[in-house]
């Protein structure tokens, strides 16, 4: 327990020094808790060292942490931040708060169509590939404003704004930048975005100085994945 207290304090702080070193209200971004191949104990540690939203890459894994911590779940933030088919849209409408990884309108409207009506809208970051990879998912920047303005009128849904992953590397840096310039000209058209799902463990710094509210940190805090 005390290890994963001490390893959450110490990425707080880290992304409260980043706020500052970048000019920014200490309190600016969000820390995401990325849970994915770790134990619902370990998620249950995390919560009880002052965690609240968790970050998974895998529906199925997601699905049976959501329900081993079913006790928990008023108090939880649960968050699809890996890749999603349309052929499981549903569970993910139905358990999830947030989903960072929407490229398509087809999947976007499978998610408001089945997002439940007692439930509050279901939180959306669309998905950019910043770094123009055949290999990654995602939105060119080209594409995004037109998806954007789809996405932000379907009913049960809720456009918060942007999820990238940035190529590490020499040109990290700039695609940064450019994802907050993609960020803020999103803002400036007219959509009422709040979230800049931007950074990791590696390069939270880069990604706070370039705007980012949300970063997802998993291996600072539990320890290097198997």
């Amino acid at each position: 327990m005390m290890a994963i207290y001490e390893a959450l304090q110490a990425t707080k702080n880290r992304i409260t020094a980043a706020c500052v070193s970048a000019g920014r209200p200490a309190d600016a971004v969000q820390l995401l808790t990325v849970s994915k191949t770790f134990p619902a104990a370990a998620v249950r540690e995390a919560h009880a060292a002052g965690a609240r939203a968790f970050g998974e890459n895998y529906v199925q894994e997601g699905l049976a942490k959501i329900g081993e911590l079913i006790d928990l779940r008023p108090q939880l933030e649960w968050h699809l931040i890996g890749p999603l088919q349309s052929n499981k849209t549903r569970p993910v409408a139905e358990q999830f708060d947030w989903v960072h990884t929407v490229d398509r309108l087809k999947v976007a409207q499978r998610l408001s169509e089945q997002r439940p009506a007692d439930l509050p809208p279901l939180n959306i970051c669309l998905q950019i590939n910043i770094s123009g990879e055949a290999s990654k998912s995602g939105l060119l920047p080209a594409e995004v404003p037109a998806l954007a303005a789809q996405v932000a009128a379907l009913p049960r849904l809720r456009l918060r704004g942007l999820m990238a992953i940035p190529e590490p590397g020499p040109g990290a840096l700039a695609q940064h930048q450019a994802m907050g310039a993609l960020f803020a000209q999103l803002q400036a058209s007219g959509l009422p975005l709040d979230t800049l799902s931007l950074g990791m463990s590696a390069d939270l710094e880069a990604a706070i100085a370039a705007g980012s509210t949300m970063v997802r940190v998993g291996s600072a805090i539990f320890g290097a994945r198997a």
